[in-house]
């Protein structure tokens, strides 16, 4: 049985290191939904997420959050509204070694937009495209005053997960107190 006080989706592009990133901040081994990647074209990734991804984390209040990850690819976006309801927040992932990085953003910001304002953003993979600008993330955000905290991590590293997830649920504490 699954207790939480809280509900955290993690949603982003496929690759952009979702499982991750829960399995990075994870107390319990995570569940995934991992089947062989068949989509060859979006992502060269052996396995990709088809259902959930779950673990779970201990604050340092005692209280649990529950870690959600949905599938990456569109051909699952009838998942992603079940999955975010009662979440108080989304954590968008985009890797930044796409093509098409800022399309990905606008992308997944239009769609989680519609389950909640609480979102923090996490570029991942700046490594693999180091002649890429990161400033376009900032600058496209500003160009349609939208104001979500966006950070540049590794999804693999506990503390670069972290600094998202407490600046979710600080965004969230600055919101409502």
């Amino acid at each position: 049985m699954i207790i939480q006080k809280y509900k955290i989706v993690f949603a982003g592009s496929m690759g952009a290191g979702k499982t991750e990133a829960i399995k990075s901040l994870s107390e319990v081994p995570v569940l995934a939904t991992e089947a062989y990647n068949t989509d060859d074209h979006s992502h060269k990734k052996l396995n990709t997420t088809v259902g959930i991804d779950y673990g779970e984390i201990t604050l340092d209040d005692g209280n649990k959050v529950g870690l959600y990850g949905t599938p990456g690819q569109g051909r699952f976006d009838f998942m992603w509204g079940v999955i975010c309801k009662g979440a108080i927040g989304t954590i968008l992932l985009i890797d930044h070694s796409l093509e098409t990085p800022l399309a990905e953003l606008d992308y997944y910001l239009k769609t989680f937009r519609q389950y909640s304002e609480n979102i923090v953003i996490g570029i991942t993979h700046i490594d693999e495209a180091m002649s890429t600008s990161t400033h376009q993330y900032r600058q496209s955000l500003m160009e349609r005053n939208l104001n979500f905290p966006v950070f540049f991590i590794d999804a693999r590293k506990k503390s670069d997960v972290l600094l998202l997830l407490e600046t979710l649920i600080t965004s969230l504490e600055t919101k409502y107190l």
